[in-house]
Formats: C-alpha cells, sequence, structure tokens
C-alpha cells in the first residue's frame, strides 16, 4: 500500500470507526469517565481533516506522523496521548518507505504497543487496549496474505476483548473499581478491535 493508498483508507476506516462512538461512550461509562466516544470521534474528525490537506506525495512516514499530531491535537485526554505517541513510535519504522507490506504493518503495530506499555506503565493482562494490540499484532505478523492477515487480527483481537470481561481492571481510572471491573468489557482493547474490522469494512 503506498501513501496515496493508505491516505484513503485511513479516512474511510474512521468515517466508519465513528459509528461506533456512542458504544465506545457506554463501555467506558461502565468503567471509567464515558469519554472514549468523544476521544474516538474528535481524532478521527481531526485526523480525517488532516490528511485531507496532506499532499499527494505524502510519504506512509507522512500520514502516521500527521494521524499522531491531530489526535492529539484533537483531545487533551490521556488516551489521546497514548495513542499519538504509539503512532510516533510505530511511524519510526517506515523511515524511507514508499510501501507498506503486511510485515510493515505487524511490526508498527508492535511498536505502537511498546510505547503505549511503557508510557502507560501497564502490560497485556492489565485490562487495557494492549490486550487486543499484542495478540492482533502477533497475529497478522505470521501471515504474508494481506487479507489473511487481517482476519487473523480481527480474530484474535476479539478473542481478547472477550478475555478482558474475566480481568480486574490495573491501570487508569478503571482500576479504582478493584474487583467490580471483573465482568466488563475493556472499552480501549474494544476500540481496537472495532478500527480493524472497520478497517476491512470500509476498504
Amino acid at each position: 500500500m503506498n501513501g496515496i493508498e493508505m491516505n484513503q483508507a485511513i479516512r474511510n476506516t474512521l468515517a466508519d470507526l465513528k459509528n461506533y462512538a456512542d458504544e465506545f461512550r457506554d463501555l467506558d461509562a461502565a468503567l471509567g469517565d464515558g469519554d472514549l466516544g468523544v476521544t474516538i470521534s474528535l481524532g478521527a474528525d481531526a485526523i480525517t481533516s488532516s490528511l485531507a490537506s496532506l499532499p499527494e506525495n505524502a510519504s506512509p512516514v507522512d500520514i502516521a506522523q500527521a494521524c499522531a499530531t491531530s489526535f492529539a491535537d484533537a483531545n487533551p485526554s490521556t488516551m489521546a496521548a497514548l495513542v499519538a505517541g504509539a503512532l510516533l513510535a510505530g511511524s519510526n519504522l517506515w523511515e524511507g518507505k514508499s510501501e507498506i507490506t503486511i510485515a510493515d504493518t505487524a511490526a508498527f503495530t508492535l511498536a505502537a504497543g511498546e510505547s503505549i506499555a511503557k508510557r502507560g506503565r501497564s502490560q497485556v493482562g492489565d485490562k487495557t487496549i494492549l490486550d487486543a494490540i499484542v495478540p492482533a499484532a502477533n497475529a497478522m505478523a505470521a501471515e504474508s496474505d494481506p487479507a489473511v492477515a487481517l482476519e487473523a487480527g480481527i480474530a484474535a483481537a476479539e478473542k481478547a476483548v472477550v478475555d478482558t470481561r474475566a480481568l480486574q481492571s490495573r491501570r487508569g481510572r478503571a482500576s479504582w473499581l478493584q474487583e467490580r471491573s471483573v465482568g466488563l468489557q475493556d472499552p480501549g482493547a474494544t476500540a481496537f478491535w472495532y478500527l480493524l474490522r472497520s478497517w476491512k469494512a470500509a476498504n
């Protein structure tokens, strides 16, 4: 996928993802402050506007960095800062690349997860977005065909989201609930799963 294709694919994906803003809000309200739907909607709008103004010859790394900057600028939330940092971390692996393969995408996703783990002081099992990112990235990395890799990533993320229901939240506002967080689905992990689903549905 080149820069032109990526630019349009991201915009298509975010337009679809916004349809689930109310669901993200409700999931987040059960575990946190309920602002995830707004965070994603504002971020999606900001990214879409930013990408629409990029030159046609923008590289994949230019696009990823524009996404990071616009998402962070659109929201003052912790989630926005973590996502922006994750996008920048992933973009470092794309320097000099004009075409992005599924291997590049998986590596980007793993680097993004590592950034979130470091900055958020979290790990897989803490009931966060990481619980979906890491298995999805690993599943995609194991496949060479882009369509097969995407399906594998979606399936891995879906399983991870279901598995978060049995976990106790250990980071962020959700950790205040302690044992009461068990049985609830993590909203961040759900948003990442839906992001992959939207990519498939919209492109």
